[in-house]
């Protein structure tokens, strides 16, 4: 068997980025900019007040000076003169300073009558000012690949560009398999459950930037799976849920193999989730999911999840661990790294970690309800109250 590492390497290396396509900025939140966004204006253009009050100049703006309004300054409508000895503008936050001043005396320190002011503090030179291309200049970048975040668009928006770049969202399309599986909201039969991994599985894939594809459920016998396998023409990745092993019913891996998989690995020392396969299938990639639903959704976020992030251009890492102390002890793990469903919560010096009693890999509600997963390295010893491990977050 693989280790977690070295399957999820060899797994890496049969996926590339995916073509570039235009799209508007709009559309932008959450996909994967592919080429670098280039500003092309200053931002601020213009020096600009950042509080409401009034333009002067500092040489002009000690503590009771009295000064001369001449006009006023408001965003989208700039004061057309200039600031003399003696004067000053009124000016709102974001209008362009006149030519000749270069302070703001808040208007909360001015006393007013008139046209005629008195300053009650001083104003140094570029005091509430906010200078030309202060944020950004002309030519500054946005780099890719990144993942855009509300603040990304914001900024490629304030550089003026209306259209970016971006990774073309990977198709993935999902079979749950087996004869026990009925959709859900269905009449299920007396041996039947409800086919959850896929369902659990497309929200996860569609949050990374998936398109999921969620196809039948492919009964077991080779000729209902190859029907299956063949709606999932187009799509980048195949993933079957279920069916991986090689017991009687377990149809994935010799059905796929009959049709041209090239197997790239099966079995990975880990647990949940020890029949887990991946290979070529012509043009796709095939990763075949172990069926029982915490197995699939932890394989899932292990190795699926970062498929479609090397696809999108991205790293594509297994999931960063970070150090908590554990509240309880734990008996000595066995000779698969074991991802334990746990509660992360903080504590006093850090992370607090408390694994769930109930580790089997059919429990759902044990899988909704942990936020971490504690991640044991093979024959790891017993562990105690207040020893550091290592967890990954769940989503």
């Amino acid at each position: 068997m693989l280790s977690v590492v070295e399957a999820h390497a060899r797994l890496m290396a049969l996926f590339a980025p995916l073509p570039v396509e235009t799209i508007p900025l709009a559309s932008a939140g959450g996909r994967v900019l592919a080429r670098d966004v280039v500003a092309t204006r200053d931002q601020p253009p213009f020096a600009a007040s950042a509080m409401d009050g009034y333009a002067v100049r500092a040489h002009d703006a000690s503590a009771g000076a009295g000064l001369r309004v001449i006009g006023a300054s408001q965003a989208g409508a700039r004061f057309a003169g200039a600031v003399g000895p003696g004067e000053a503008v009124r000016i709102f936050t974001g209008a362009p300073m006149p030519e000749g001043a270069d302070a703001v005396a808040l208007q909360e320190d001015v006393d007013r009558t008139g046209d005629a002011i008195t300053l009650r503090l001083g104003a140094a030179s570029g005091e509430n000012v906010r200078p030309a291309a202060g944020d950004f200049a002309a030519g500054d970048r946005v780099t890719g690949p990144r993942r855009l975040s509300p603040a990304d668009v914001a900024l490629i928006a304030a550089m003026n560009a209306s259209e970016i770049d971006v990774t073309r969202r990977p198709v993935v399309a999902l079979i749950p398999t087996g004869d026990e599986l009925g959709p859900p909201g269905a009449a299920l039969g007396p041996d039947q459950i409800v086919a959850s991994n896929s369902f659990g599985l497309k929200a996860m894939l569609e949050r990374v930037g998936a398109e999921v594809r969620l196809l039948p459920i492919a009964r077991d016998t080779p000729e209902h799976l190859v029907a299956v396998l063949d709606l999932a023409g187009g799509a980048d990745l195949i993933v079957t849920l279920g069916g991986a092993s090689v017991g009687d019913f377990d149809l994935v891996q010799r059905t796929a193999i009959a049709r041209g998989l090239a197997l790239d690995f099966y079995k990975v020392a880990i647990r949940p989730g020890k029949p887990l396969l991946a290979g070529r299938f012509g043009a796709q990639i095939l990763i075949g999911l172990p069926g029982n639903p915490v197995s699939a959704m932890v394989c899932g976020r292990l190795f699926v999840q970062s498929a479609v992030e090397k696809m999108l251009g991205l790293i594509g890492a297994l999931p960063d661990r970070a150090p908590a102390r554990l509240t309880g002890p734990v008996e000595a793990n066995g000779p698969r790294t074991h991802y334990v469903r746990a509660r992360i919560e903080p504590g006093a010096n850090g992370w607090r970690c408390t694994p769930f009693a109930r580790q089997d890999s059919s429990l759902l509600t044990v899988l909704a309800a942990a936020n971490g997963l504690m991640v044991r390295a093979p024959d790891d010893p017993p562990r105690f109250a207040g020893d550091l491990v290592e967890f990954v977050w769940t989503w």
